[in-house]
């Protein structure tokens, strides 16, 4: 919907209801209307066709409550005259003379176009050229690499500046004009009786630009479609899933415009024996029977290089031991912890000798292991 739709159409008479009128009830009166002016109820009827269009543009406004807002904004100022740069009289110049008015400045940016600092009510700021769009793309790391950051090559396909241009849009030794009918600012006035309304200016696209000389590269849209090679440093530590930014790396906006940022999405392929859990790495380490029972050292590999981790005797399977900052690197120039969970390895197959030295020590060892289980059991 445009500013003149605002001023110039009554939703409210098109739907048949009060300005007053509660959103539950604007919605009852819309849909009986669609009922009656269906183009599948009117096959042969051009007038409900019609109709039928202009009660869906009138409830696509009325029962949105920001929409509905500017409208009657719009509506209660040029109804009462309630002009901020006033006229004589207090009202609106006379049909027949006076002075035309933007009404795009009567609102103060109601539309979402910012007013200017200063000058004139009636001035504009040229148009920045639009900026470009944000792309992203997928990067997959070894476990390794996350772990220690690393710098890469990222090859995006898509639209890059004009390597002719440089952007400009303008064959190289030329160079973009100001629109001589917007004066630059990309936008027209439309005289509709005694109000002026601003309007995207048709002969720059409202770019407030025109290239007479367009570049035979790109056609003078400023960009070429190629592939570009952009080098990205990810951070030590990079968790799997990451969106990285990187700013002014997307897209590069038409003419000249300022680029988007390209998101690097990353993807952290598994370890063979290191798993994460935030910023601590584990590590499950298998021990013998004996090592468990009898306590041992037994050393063990890390991101960089390996330590001696003491296994004190008793330990349990399970249990796990904390080796403090030989985790994953952090943001505070810090490591995590490494947590080694020991697991006591059963051995599958046993030797005559074996057996008999485990058969004698189990008949010396008189621990119950399972005294807690006798409350539990069944009396006979």
């Amino acid at each position: 919907m445009s500013q003149r739709d605002y001023v110039e159409k009554d939703y409210y008479r098109t739907l048949g209801v009060d300005e007053k009128a509660e959103q539950a009830d604007i919605a009852k009166a819309y849909r009986r209307l669609a009922r009656e002016l269906h183009p599948d109820a009117n096959p042969d009827s051009s007038d409900a066709e019609t109709r039928f269009k202009e009660v869906s543009e009138a409830y696509s406004v009325l029962s949105n409550p920001e929409k509905r807002a500017e409208y009657d904004k719009v509506r209660q100022l040029v109804g009462s005259g309630a002009y901020a740069g006033g006229f004589p009289g207090g009202g609106f110049p006379p049909p027949g003379g006076g002075q035309a008015f933007d009404l795009s400045d009567l609102l103060g940016g109601l539309f979402g176009q910012a007013q200017p600092r200063g000058g004139s009510p009636s001035g504009r700021r040229t148009r920045p050229n639009g900026r470009g769009r944000d792309l992203e793309t997928d990067l997959t790391l070894s476990f390794e690499d996350a772990m220690a950051g690393v710098t890469t090559t990222l090859r995006i396909n898509g639209n890059a500046a004009c390597t002719t241009c440089g952007g400009s849009g303008a064959r190289p030794g030329t160079s973009p004009q100001v629109c001589q009918v917007c004066g630059g600012t990309g936008a027209i006035a439309r005289d509709q009786g005694m109000f002026s309304f601003s309007e995207p200016c048709d002969n720059c696209g409202g770019s407030g630009r025109v290239i007479p000389d367009p570049c035979t590269t790109c056609g003078g849209t400023g960009v070429e479609r190629r592939a570009r090679e952009i080098r990205a440093r990810i951070p030590a530590g990079v968790k799997d899933g990451a969106r990285i930014r990187l700013k002014s790396k997307g897209e590069p906006g038409p003419l000249g415009g300022a680029p988007g940022d390209l998101y690097v999405k990353v993807h952290v392929s598994p370890h063979e024996i290191f798993d994460r859990r935030g910023d601590d790495l584990l590590l499950r380490v298998p021990v013998t029977f004996a090592e468990a029972a009898l306590g041992t050292r037994v050393t063990v590999p890390t991101l960089d290089g390996t330590v001696t981790l003491k296994v004190p005797a008793g330990t349990e399977s399970g249990r796990t031991l904390r080796v403090r900052g030989r985790g994953v690197p952090t943001r505070k120039a810090g490591h995590g912890d490494l947590l080694v969970t020991v697991d006591v390895a059963v051995p599958r197959k046993l030797t005559r000798t074996q057996r008999k030295m485990l058969e004698d020590f189990a008949a010396t060892d008189d621990d119950d292991v399972r005294a807690h289980l006798d409350r539990y059991m069944a009396t006979p």
